[in-house]
């Protein structure tokens, strides 16, 4: 079986797209029917999402403490519970391909780290668009890793003791761990999950609060500029 571990703290916004996702990418010929298990793991919720993820047909369950880490954590060890051989890992305010989970699997590798792709960048300026473009790499080999876009067999999360129950960068801990074991990575620019650009980020320190922080950064930098000049 595969499962597919989505954190969630009040999506509703977005949650629906999201599962609806990933119930095409379940279907894709290339799984010869292997059952794939979605979980939403709702930390916090004070909104509609779990009334979404059933009205599609996919399992919750709940927790209150406002950490992704442990809310991965969790969701993977119940996926192990179920007897899970795979492990997928997006954020409930992505969307993936209809051939996401096919295309994991078919690198044969261990852990498939992906990239993300931003389409609607309508809270940020073409200044904050562009200076994210050009430092990010979406190829083949690049090293960005996004808890939006992993893939990782059980044995291998097994041997490196899984998510840390941490609230910042728990998918970055996770892949140096599986590093240090000597897990076989692979970096793939070909499988892209489409992530939000939101400027109020529901992650602190995740990939919502890096843009932010880069719209600051060029926003000062461009005050000091014309200063300068009128100085």
């Amino acid at each position: 079986m595969i499962t597919v571990v989505v954190p969630a703290h009040n999506e509703e916004a977005l949650l629906g797209r999201c599962l609806r996702s990933l119930l095409v990418a379940a279907q894709h010929p290339g799984l010869l029917g292997e059952p794939v298990h979605i979980l939403v793991v709702l930390d916090a919720c004070t909104d509609q999402s779990q009334q979404i993820a059933h009205s599609l047909g996919v399992a919750t369950l709940s927790i209150e403490v406002r950490n992704v880490g442990f809310a991965r954590r969790l969701g993977a060890a119940e996926a192990i519970a179920l007897g899970a051989r795979w492990l997928a890992c997006t954020d409930a305010d992505s969307y993936v391909a209809p051939d996401w989970l096919f295309q994991q699997l078919g690198h044969g590798a261990e852990v498939v780290c992906g990239t993300v792709e931003i389409q609607d960048w309508e809270d940020y300026d073409q200044a904050v668009q562009s200076a994210y473009l050009q430092h990010y790499c979406n190829a083949d080999g690049h090293r960005h890793i996004h808890g939006a876009n992993l893939g990782i067999c059980v044995a291998a999360y097994q041997r490196s003791g899984g998510f840390s129950p941490v609230s910042v960068h728990e998918d970055v801990r996770l892949i140096e761990a599986l590093e240090r074991i000597g897990a076989s990575i692979v970096w793939t620019g070909q499988n892209r999950v489409v992530t939000s650009a939101r400027s109020k980020p529901r992650a602190h320190a995740g990939f919502g609060d890096y843009l932010s922080k880069l719209a600051a950064t060029l926003s000062l930098d461009g005050n000091r500029s014309g200063l300068g000049e009128e100085g």
